[in-house]
């Protein structure tokens, strides 16, 4: 046994597998992350980063560089999300207990631009070969363990009723405050934007999906990716979702981000005259409550990631994001990453200044982050934290982890959603918007309401 990292990256035959990346999702203790068939699963866990607090992101970044400094890796196929990777998520809130964490995996499947790899990491010193990547990749798929062993978490069936997504008796029950409490938050902090403390806020509010016939995890981020195609479908030790907005994206030196704010739900179209883009089009982005909140999200964004850019663009105006149960104004923001101190920022580095956004926090930041502490009587935990991965190039994905849930134990989901409050919001009309936004998640739990 070595302390050394050693990893072989072997390209596999995509029309092997039809059903895109998502067939890959066969186990409820998988990594993925995934959008229109394309991304990354991972299989196992080799090592993993844990930590809290307001140095997370930087402490991470250092356990992960100095983790692939020595790392013996051969890799033949060479794009983003090769060689080694590590998932991660990590806790909204600086002042959180909830455990950040970086998670190395046995084995990682990789399909981008009609390419597809198998990548196998081990701290042994056995030889690695690609015959020997193909048969623990075999043996992942087929729910054992690479040692060929059977794994109680293994398939997606093992341990699991057959109508898991249809579950008889599943209930939701009121999360840390009742629909009343919430709106009446929701009053306050109008309140508070309204005595000019701030200009936006965001309130999270959660619900408790109880499934006695159990949760099937790879199911439901299967669900998730074939409904949501154009989100990023994640898991990550249980904390799953589809999230519509990109926090950062790294390739090479170029940085790109989706940033969301103003939401409509796509149920408010029905009946309506008219095409449902054309009514989304006039309420919408005709809205000025709704295009001040997303202008506010957007200058916060670029603010901040500004004195890591040589350049940077967005648009000049923001376009409709169509998704199956709402509508957002959404912007894109592309920056060409410049040397700092002679190095280019790492993913984490940038995670570590643009988190949190406006779009998920408010502005001022530390007057909306005081004010959520106070009025949403919850700790939001990963919920609306940054997920994703990263590799050894410093390539990497990192979505704010949006239309998401936690897997608590076998019968019990925490869904969580959260609204942009300006001074024109609405309590009832904030709190529809918590259920179009828990819809995803209850779909995919098999639950109607």
């Amino acid at each position: 046994m070595t302390s050394t990292l050693r990893t072989l990256t072997v390209p596999l035959d995509v029309e092997s597998s039809s059903g895109g990346l998502p067939s890959f999702l066969v186990r409820d203790d998988v990594l993925c992350w995934s959008r229109r068939e394309a991304g990354l699963v991972g299989y196992g866990e080799l090592t993993r980063f844990s930590a809290s607090g307001p140095e997370r992101f930087l402490e991470a970044d250092i356990w992960w560089r100095h983790l692939i400094l020595e790392a013996e890796i051969t890799d033949h196929v060479e794009i983003p999300g090769t060689g080694p990777v590590a998932f991660g998520s990590f806790a909204f809130s600086k002042m959180s207990p909830h455990v950040s964490r970086l998670i190395v995996p046995e084995m990682v499947v990789g399909i981008r631009d009609g390419r597809a790899w198998a990548t196998q990491l081990t701290f042994d010193d056995a030889q690695l070969t690609e015959a020997g990547v193909l048969a623990a990749l075999d043996r992942w798929l087929s729910g054992g363990e690479p040692n060929g062993e059977d794994s109680a978490a293994g398939g997606s069936d093992v341990g699991l009723s057959p109508d898991a997504l249809s579950p008889d008796g599943a209930y939701l029950s009121r999360g840390s405050l009742s629909e009343t409490d919430w709106m009446q938050a929701v009053s306050n902090g109008v309140a508070e934007i309204r005595a000019g403390k701030l200009e936006k806020l965001v309130l999270a509010r959660d619900v408790v999906a109880n499934l006695p016939a159990g949760v099937n995890a790879a199911e439901v981020l299967r669900q998730l990716a074939a409904r949501y195609r154009e989100c990023w479908t994640y898991g990550v030790d249980g904390l799953v979702g589809a999230t519509p907005e990109m926090l950062i994206q790294v390739e090479g030196r170029t940085a790109q981000a989706r940033v969301l704010a103003g939401t409509l739900d796509r149920r408010d179209a029905e009946g309506v005259d008219g095409s449902p883009m054309a009514y989304a089009e006039r309420v919408l982005a005709g809205s000025e409550k709704q295009r001040h909140e997303h202008e506010i999200a957007i200058d916060s964004l670029t603010r901040q990631l500004a004195p890591f850019s040589e350049a940077m663009n967005s648009h000049s105006e923001p376009f409709i994001l169509e998704l199956p149960n709402v509508w957002h104004l959404a912007s894109d923001v592309k920056a060409e990453l410049a040397d700092i101190e002679g190095h280019v920022p790492t993913c984490l580095a940038l995670i570590n200044a643009l988190h949190p956004t406006a779009a998920v926090c408010g502005t001022p930041t530390l007057v909306a982050g005081a004010l959520i502490r106070k009025l949403e009587h919850l700790d939001r935990g990963p919920y609306a934290g940054p997920v994703g991965w990263l590799d050894a190039a410093g390539n990497g994905e990192w979505g704010i982890a949006l239309r998401g849930a936690v897997i608590e134990d076998a019968n019990t989901v925490r869904l969580y959603a959260g609204c942009g409050i300006v001074e024109g919001s609405q309590p009832e009309a904030e709190l529809a918007e918590t259920w179009a936004k828990f819809r995803p998640m209850l779909e995919a739990l098999g639950i109607q309401r």
